[in-house]
This record gives structure tokens, C-alpha cells and sequence, in this order.
């Protein structure tokens, strides 16, 4: 779940329901461990100049539910076909 190489996976402190929300949480904690981050709304992220895309699972952990963050890496045919579209 989210170890490809490429994705950046990891457990927030709390769950979120709300996207907005969940992504700017997730940006925060990206600029704490020193990336740079910007949270474009509707789950698409830019990181370091890439483009991530905000997946979640929810992993039973001892009868507790566990919110996971994956942040999958857009490549780049997907990112060019995107941006005609706009």
C-alpha cells in the first residue's frame, strides 16, 4: 500500500473526512520535513516540482481503524494530457 518507488506514504495524527481538509494537513506535515509543498485542491499536490495525487486506505490496526496517506506520482503523459484539456 503506496511503497512503489516514487510514492510518499504516511500516518497523520488524526482522520480526516473533509478532502480539503485532509490535503492541507498533508501539506503541512510535507513542509515540516522540508519539502516544498502546495496543496492545488481537489487532491492533486505539487511537491519538489512534481505532481502527486492524494489517495487514502483505511488499515484495520488493532481493531482501529488507521487512516493512511498515499501520495501517488502523476507521470508525465498524464500531466500533459491535463493541461491541454485546460
Amino acid at each position: 500500500m503506496g511503497y512503489r518507488k516514487g510514492y510518499i506514504s504516511f500516518n497523520l495524527k488524526y482522520r480526516y473526512y473533509s478532502l480539503n481538509d485532509h490535503g492541507k494537513a498533508v501539506e503541512e506535515k510535507l513542509k515540516n520535513q522540508g519539502k516544498s509543498a502546495v496543496y492545488e485542491g481537489h487532491g492533486y499536490f505539487l511537491i519538489d516540482g512534481e505532481t502527486f495525487m492524494l489517495v487514502t486506505r483505511t488499515l484495520p490496526m488493532g481493531g482501529v481503524p488507521l487512516q493512511r496517506t498515499i501520495l501517488k506520482p502523476l507521470n508525465k503523459s498524464r500531466e500533459m494530457a491535463t493541461s491541454k484539456e485546460e
